[in-house]
């Protein structure tokens, strides 16, 4: 055993605890492919039955649908403005900077019921209370803190001479920006906007609040299911979820990993 590498002890613990983490996961899995017409564990055998019924039913392609549309404009919408606050914090002096860094991750700290709340009151005295547009904007704040904390290390790691080389040769702000910035903080772009993805499209309390029968995203028709019934239908949601999360969490460590 080399110095400072872990004992057998050491990986034993840690492999319980990745055992224990991950055994709930793995559960959904057999339970998905059911031939039952209930939630029993383990399955007495083995059918697509349920997963031809998710990608097949209108209902839930619809709730897929609009959970992909909401998270995609959410993405767009928390990584400019996670873009445009992580130069201002790192690469510009004013004052309050640690005031302005705290409140933006007050999404982060406080329970995504109480900022659920905060938007639903805030959102019925508006024309868009209850629709795509108030799910979107409140997506973009619970994503907000996680991209900005993404592209604000991006930022601390590039070389300013860059910057300085370019202005030096006359190039103006927005030049830099386009030609050096974005091009170096690409990878981060890229991964800042994978985990706002999925904060958005697995994202329940503000959807939950915000949504009318005419916007079902889909952890609230997930939601909605588990309260009249426990089919496996919504083991076979779950494991699209999970696989969708586990593909997207793929590609960020492959782009973090080429910066």
């Amino acid at each position: 055993m080399t110095a400072g590498s872990p004992g057998i002890l050491t990986r034993l613990l840690a492999g319980m605890v990745l055992l224990f983490l991950a055994l709930p996961v793995l559960i959904i899995f057999p339970l998905a492919f059911s031939n039952t017409g209930y939630l029993t564990f383990p399955p007495s055998g083995f059918s697509l039955r349920w997963m031809k019924e998710i990608l097949t039913d209108p209902d839930w392609l619809a709730s897929m649908w609009l959970s992909l549309r909401v998270a995609i404009a959410a993405t767009v919408l928390a990584v400019v403005l996670s873009l445009s606050t992580a130069i201002a914090l790192v690469r510009m002096h004013f004052g309050g900077k640690q005031l302005v860094y705290a409140l933006i991750l007050m999404p982060m700290i406080v329970p995504n019921i109480i900022t659920a709340l905060s938007m639903f009151f805030f959102f019925s005295a508006s024309a868009v209370f209850s629709s795509v547009v108030a799910i979107i904007i409140g997506h973009a704040v619970i994503a907000l803190p996680i991209a900005t904390i993404i592209l604000s290390a991006t930022l601390q790691g590039m070389d300013r001479r860059l910057d300085w080389a370019a202005m030096s040769m006359g190039a103006g702000a927005v030049t830099i920006l386009r030609r050096i910035t974005l091009p170096l903080a690409a990878p981060g772009i890229i991964s800042a906007a994978i985990f706002a993805f999925l904060s958005s499209f697995d994202e329940l309390m503000i959807a939950l609040f915000m949504a009318g029968n005419e916007a079902q995203t889909l952890p609230v028709r997930i939601w909605n299911s588990v309260q009249f019934q426990l089919s496996p239908a919504i083991a076979a949601v779950s494991v699209l979820l999970i696989l969708i999360s586990v593909a997207a969490l793929v590609i960020a460590n492959l782009f973090s990993k080429s910066r």
